[in-house]
């Protein structure tokens, strides 16, 4: 597997829940930190969270705080990301991503992307 692999999304109610996932190859899951992005109609590509790549160290951006969960299966050479209290604010595509480093600010340096899972939360 040369590539990285998202699926879980859909359309949701506010307030409802939907879970990510993203197969990556088994080089790329264990070589680099792994995360996801997204992107919003109108609105640039931004970090949503990342996990460090021993798997122990979660990063999230501001506003899914407390929302949002990541988490990853080594097994499967996959990480999830758990959508809860959803908003239409998270409408966007989102991306799995593989890198040096993934959500760490200004250094970030993504290697991989995939192409992206689309998530509609309708009021």
């Amino acid at each position: 597997q040369e590539h990285l692999a998202e699926s879980g999304g859909g359309s949701v109610q506010v307030g409802g829940s939907l879970r990510l996932s993203c197969v990556a190859s088994r080089d790329i899951f264990t070589e680099y930190m792994m995360g996801w992005f997204r992107q919003a109609p109108g609105k640039e590509r931004e970090f949503v969270a990342s996990l460090s790549k021993t798997g122990n160290t979660p990063f999230f951006e501001d506003s899914v705080k407390g929302r949002f969960f990541i988490s990853r299966d080594s097994a499967k050479s996959t990480i999830y990301l758990q959508m809860d209290k959803l908003t239409p604010e998270d409408t966007a595509v989102y991306y799995c991503a593989a890198g040096p480093a993934v959500g760490r600010g200004l250094a970030d340096i993504v290697t991989f992307w995939g192409q992206g899972t689309q998530v509609t939360v309708s009021s």
